[in-house]
């Protein structure tokens, strides 16, 4: 008997996903020769042109659905997704958690307003908070004593903030963290509620959170009012795949503010294709991601225990973390990251993160026990060739950083600036953002004092081999500060 499965849906999750049916139609269409594109994107799916790149980059618009989304694929999708996590609003985005972290940021508040942000957010909710406009009170994470993780935001800290700002419009926090550290999530939705104010939750790196019992509640479970989740970094989606999730319902949230934040920064020609895989991937979530997540969890296991016959090597593990992440300290082997992420990438091993302390392969759902256990065999080898003394742990220079507000970050933003070389910024107030990417937490950020810890900090970043992102002068000999009067 012929088999009737599409190769390119091996679990047949179209039959529950909209958005991908019509990606699976349309591209086996144009194969055939059936459908002909007089629309953009310019590329006409013609291989023979620029490549098989274009392949299957099929658009929303006059492709997936009609200019007038007369289909309501789209909506269809979404209310599914809005479904699945418990919500009455849900908009996908080809713009990453960027994207909808701006969104959100545009859908609090007046410009002028305060909200209390975590500074573990990653540096879109920053941006996000100059285009609204919002000037935040910075909440810190607790640290590991020893190796300077970041921990939780204390739901008591966020307590006392709102003491401080009773004006303030909205709680924002960013958890996990970038290290897969977990808060408490369900107590900061209480201090946010007792204020009559939302938790604005970035969890780009949860979109698997809530569907195993391995694993913790996804945030909107847990109380918070919105969710934004990156589908491409957790789940098996096409880059830039994210999720915006809010519950409207209780009057924190206004769903039209929301839909204008939304579509303020979003493409009006979004892929079909990136969307599709956004559907794929819930369908793929709701029908088999229990399954799924058990056996990442047992993946990553196996790991841990391979890992532990390699002295001075430690994986973090136990409560308060994301049973998927594997973050991997080298301090006690005396390796520096940078080097053996080198020997890694030279043998075809791409990792997710490397700095001087740190390396994190990213394990997901599209994982395998003999692609893990061929990375095991590298990494024990590169860090064996690269072993030294052992050295104190030291936390990355963004958990770390207290910053001092000279000015609010909008207007810190647009005002007039010039160029001073590293010395002559000391004391002076940024204009621009700096972050060592990843994780993409900013250690400067536009109207904070730059101070001698901060410059020396990420000149010290730069040498152990880190990238300085965003900067204007990424080699800092100089920096961009606000113009004198």
């Amino acid at each position: 008997m012929t088999s009737t499965v599409d190769p390119r849906d091996p679990l047949g999750l179209a039959a529950d996903a909209p958005l991908f049916a019509a990606w699976l139609k349309i591209t086996a269409e144009v194969e055939q020769g059936d459908t002909r594109f007089f629309s953009i994107p310019g590329h006409k799916q013609r291989t023979e042109l620029t490549g098989t790149i274009v392949a299957g980059d099929v658009p929303l618009y006059a492709g997936l659905e009609s200019p007038q989304l007369s289909s309501g694929l789209l909506a269809e999708a979404q209310a599914r997704a809005a479904t699945l996590w418990g919500v009455d609003w849900c908009r996908f985005s080809v713009g990453g958690s960027t994207h909808a972290n701006q969104a959100v940021a545009l859908a609090l508040g007046e410009p002028g307003d305060t909200v209390i942000v975590s500074r573990t957010l990653h540096r879109s909710m920053l941006t996000g908070l100059i285009l609204a406009g919002l000037r935040p009170v910075w909440v810190y994470p607790e640290l590991d004593r020893r190796q300077g993780l970041p921990l939780r935001i204390a739901p008591e800290a966020v307590t006392d903030a709102l003491i401080e700002h009773p004006q303030a419009k909205a709680v924002l926090v960013g958890d996990p963290s970038y290290v897969g550290t977990t808060g408490d999530v369900a107590g900061l939705a209480a201090a946010a509620h007792s204020r009559n104010v939302p938790l604005v939750v970035d969890g780009a790196w949860a979109a698997h959170f809530g569907f195993h019992p391995a694993y913790p509640e996804h945030a909107l479970a847990l109380g918070a009012d919105a969710l934004v989740i990156s589908a491409h970094k957790t789940l098996p989606a096409m880059g830039q795949a994210a999720l915006l999730l809010a519950r409207t319902t209780t009057g924190l949230l206004d769903p039209s503010r929301l839909e204008r934040g939304f579509e303020a920064g979003h493409t009006t020609s979004p892929s079909g294709a990136i969307l599709a895989s956004i559907d794929a991937a819930r369908a793929l979530l709701e029908t088999h991601g229990e399954r799924l997540l058990g056996d990442l969890r047992d993946l990553r296991t196996h790991v841990l225990k391979r890992l532990s016959g390699t002295a001075g090597l430690e994986v973090l593990d136990g409560p308060g973390l994301d049973p998927a992440k594997l973050v991997i300290r080298l301090p006690g082997t005396g390796a520096l990251g940078g080097r053996v992420d080198q020997r890694l990438r030279s043998q075809g091993f791409l990792l997710e993160m490397s700095d001087r302390d740190t390396l994190i392969p990213m394990l997901t759902v599209a994982d395998d026990l003999a692609g893990v256990n061929a990375l095991v065999d590298a990494l024990i080898t590169a860090v064996e060739a690269e072993r030294g003394p052992a050295r104190p742990d030291s936390g990355a220079l963004a958990w770390r950083t207290v910053p001092v507000t000279g000015l609010p970050p909008r207007e810190a933003f647009f005002a007039r600036h010039e160029t001073v070389s590293a010395q002559q910024a000391i004391g002076r107030i940024s204009a621009e953002l700096i972050a060592p990417y990843p994780p993409g937490i900013p250690v400067l950020a536009p109207g904070e004092v730059i101070t001698p810890e901060i410059v020396s900090g990420l000149q010290q970043v730069r040498a152990d081999g880190g990238r300085i992102a965003y900067a204007e002068d990424p080699d800092l000999a100089t920096f961009q500060v606000v113009a004198g009067p």
